[in-house]
């Protein structure tokens, strides 16, 4: 199965760079590119893509704002950080903005294809020193609409009436709670429920 990837970056021969090594991997495809978020959010308006390489801080649109964006967005792609920006904040931020995956531009070739094949897989994928720090207590993970979604599911109300109430798509709704699963380490919403009750959230 191949990988439909939009590739970004201001720098016109590292987003050159990027198209060739990505193309070049077995498995994943470069259907478009960006100089910027603003120009991202265009291209996936109109090409259908799985995974998304965007840096952190981009002119116009940063990655804050792109993420906030494709959440979103019906059928969105899962998000990489391919970025240069140092220190281990910018990672826990892109957990909690909803990334799906996080590279620097420091690390090897071999890192980021790592990173984006995973994350094209359904994984999600960060550096482990940062993993350790966060595993204590994946609820510093969830984002601002895991959180509310979470809330809404202690209701018992069904994605459609989530997403009617919150003002997003049912499929929107559905992309968040796979997320949310996935870092609680829960199957279902049952599970996500009961784990939030016995944290003591009511």
């Amino acid at each position: 199965m191949t990988a439909d990837i939009v590739v970004t970056d201001k720098n016109p021969l590292v987003l050159a760079g990027l198209k060739s090594l990505l193309e070049a991997e077995e498995g994943l495809r470069v259907v478009g590119t960006a100089a910027d978020g603003l120009e991202f959010l265009d291209v996936i308006a109109n090409v259908k893509c799985d995974v998304g390489v965007i840096g952190w801080e981009m002119p116009g649109c940063d990655g804050r704002a792109v993420l906030d964006a494709v959440a979103e967005r019906p059928d969105a792609p899962r998000i990489v950080i391919y970025t240069g920006v140092p220190g281990t904040r910018v990672v826990r931020e892109a957990m909690l903005y909803g990334a799906a995956g996080f590279c620097h531009k420091g690390d090897s070739n071999e890192a980021l294809l790592d990173v984006v094949g995973s994350v094209a897989e359904g994984r999600m994928s960060f550096p482990f020193t940062d993993l350790r720090r966060l595993a204590d207590d994946p609820w510093e993970t969830l984002t601002r609409r895991e959180i509310e979604l979470l809330d809404a599911l202690k209701t018992g109300r069904s994605n459609k009436q989530i997403a009617v109430d919150i003002g997003i798509t049912e499929n929107t709704v559905k992309f968040h709670l796979k997320n949310l699963f996935l870092k609680l380490g829960v199957k279902n919403r049952a599970q996500a429920v009961a784990t939030a009750l016995s944290r003591g959230d009511s």
